[in-house]
């Protein structure tokens, strides 16, 4: 009997070999429109047709701040968010938006807004997270909890990168009680879900904290400031016995040992292009930590050039994260719209190809 999407995901979480490695990816949506030109069906999702194994859905863990669009050009639209971040985005391209202003940047300011930070049933649409519940079980997705939460969150929607860093050394208990309240609320929210019967099978949350040289700040700011409300962020996953899936872009080979302390039991997306190097921390860290990503998009990309490299690239990472249990397949980040359909339907197939355990599992 053929495997459901969600007993494969668990399986590799759990450090075991099913009967091939799961996969999940995050094209761009500039990426999908394309690939839409070259063959991938109108109304079909890439979820849908490569078969995509995870489906989650987080809270509304802003200070619900009104929002606005403030400028809007023919290249680009300018809008106030729920934390009172205000960002520049391109229309028709995928990239990271400006940063352009914030209504949080100092603790005076925050202290005029941090009693918005609290729970009520308006956090969460109730009827879709029933539905979205219901689907994925239907559909035997693995079903995760999350959402951007403490450094990436704060950095990108309410304080700004360089206030933040700062305050990181000037201020820390400042920003330690941001953290904290946040990763509260988002845990009233989720035992609420528990208890009205929408069952996650891990948490997935997004927290970036490196970049291409190494972290944005040093494994003892992480230590004193954020992994109390990792540790936090995660208590309901763990008290079930559920894993706990960090995403964090840039290189954070050196915070590794931290986060395994922390609770975080799979850390994705390794991003290759920052020096995160899947084969080496499978080597170091394979018994009690497994690995989602680390397949180079730059290989996709030269594909039509060099088709052998994309082939090796899988063959040999797959082939030898996949040994005992403790990988799911997924880009190094997320798929761009330099990635062709045709060569992106050939890297699911190398997966399959590389990704199969023996016959009769």
């Amino acid at each position: 009997m053929q495997m459901t999407a969600r007993e494969r995901v668990r399986l590799a979480l759990e450090h075991r070999e099913a009967d091939r490695v799961a996969i999940h990816d995050s094209p761009w949506g500039t990426t999908v429109a394309r690939w839409h030109t070259e063959g991938l069906p109108e109304g079909v999702s890439p979820h849908e047709f490569f078969h995509y194994e995870f489906a989650g859905f987080g809270p509304d863990i802003s200070l619900r701040l009104p929002t606005e669009k403030v400028e809007e050009t023919d290249t680009y639209v300018v809008q106030r968010g729920a934390n009172g971040a205000v960002h520049r985005n391109w229309k028709g391209k995928t990239s990271t938006p400006e940063l352009v202003d914030f209504t949080i940047k100092t603790r005076r300011d925050w202290d005029a807004h941090k009693g918005k930070l609290v729970y009520d049933e308006r956090r969460l649409n109730w009827e879709n997270a029933k539905k979205a519940h219901d689907n994925a079980r239907a559909k035997g997705l693995f079903l995760t909890f999350g959402g951007g939460i403490g450094y990436d969150h704060n950095s990108a929607s309410l304080l700004g990168p360089v206030r933040l860093l700062t305050a990181i050394v000037e201020e820390p208990d400042w920003v330690a009680e941001i953290f904290m309240m946040q990763a509260d609320l988002a845990v009233q929210i989720v035992e609420e879900q528990f208890a009205r019967g929408i069952a996650f099978d891990a948490a997935f949350y997004y927290d970036d904290l490196g970049y291409k040289n190494g972290l944005f700040f040093s494994p003892r700011a992480y230590r004193e400031v954020l992994q109390p409300a990792h540790r936090r962020y995660l208590e309901p996953f763990k008290r079930r016995g559920l894993p706990c899936i960090l995403h964090s872009c840039g290189n954070v080979t050196e915070l590794v040992p931290d986060l395994l302390d922390s609770g975080w039991t799979c850390l994705q997306p390794l991003e290759v292009k920052a020096g995160m190097d899947l084969l080496a921390l499978k080597r170091k860290y394979g018994d009690v930590l497994a690995f989602m990503g680390g397949i180079d998009v730059r290989k996709m990309a030269a594909a039509d050039k060099e088709p052998k490299a994309l082939e090796e690239e899988i063959r040999t990472k797959v082939g030898a994260a996949k040994k005992g249990g403790g990988y799911i397949y997924h880009s190094d980040h997320s798929v761009p719209d330099n990635v062709s359909f045709a060569t992106y339907q050939r890297v699911i197939q190398l997966v399959h190809k590389h990704g199969t355990y023996g016959r009769g599992r």
